[in-house]
């Protein structure tokens, strides 16, 4: 049964300074008994982000009209690249990622990272038009701190 993501309690508060903090935590969790609160797995959730990444270098079928970049640069933007991005809130372009191993995603959450820090090239967000690499970066961080809110570590209370 999907889970509306909307309503989801129990998840984390989320902040990245740097896609090293983002992976730095991925590898934590990889090593880690950890509940997810939303649909995806904890791999999945990693090979979303990945995939998101290299979309920002190697393109993506899906651009939103003119109108609506316009509108979500002028209205979102900001926020987005600042501020948490709401829980539930879909561009119309969410892809699914196959169920994924915990240590697949990572390799794939690292190799995009490493992508990102070593290729200078993006293209034009889906959403914003065009973007700088810096608001790529902040894109990329609020959009992991989302999904990675979902990713809750298990305590032990005998611990």
């Amino acid at each position: 049964m999907q889970v509306n993501t909307k309503k989801v309690e129990g998840r984390r508060q989320v902040r990245y300074g740097s896609l090293d903090d983002l992976l730095d935590e991925a590898k934590r969790f990889s090593q880690i008994e950890v509940d997810t609160l939303g649909n995806w797995s904890v791999g999945q959730n990693f090979k979303h982000l990945a995939q998101s990444l290299d979309m920002s270098i190697d393109g993506s079928d899906f651009s939103m009209p003119a109108p609506v970049r316009w509108f979500m640069t002028l209205l979102m933007k900001k926020k987005f690249l600042t501020q948490a991005i709401p829980a539930g809130f879909s561009s119309g372009a969410t892809f699914v990622p196959d169920e994924t191993s915990v240590e697949d995603g990572l390799t794939a959450l690292e190799k995009a990272i490493t992508r990102q820090k070593e290729e200078s090239t993006r293209v034009m967000h889906p959403g914003f038009g065009n973007i700088t690499r810096e608001e790529w970066n902040d894109f990329h961080l609020r959009h992991a701190e989302l999904h990675m809110s979902f990713l809750v570590p298990v305590t032990n209370s005998d611990d």
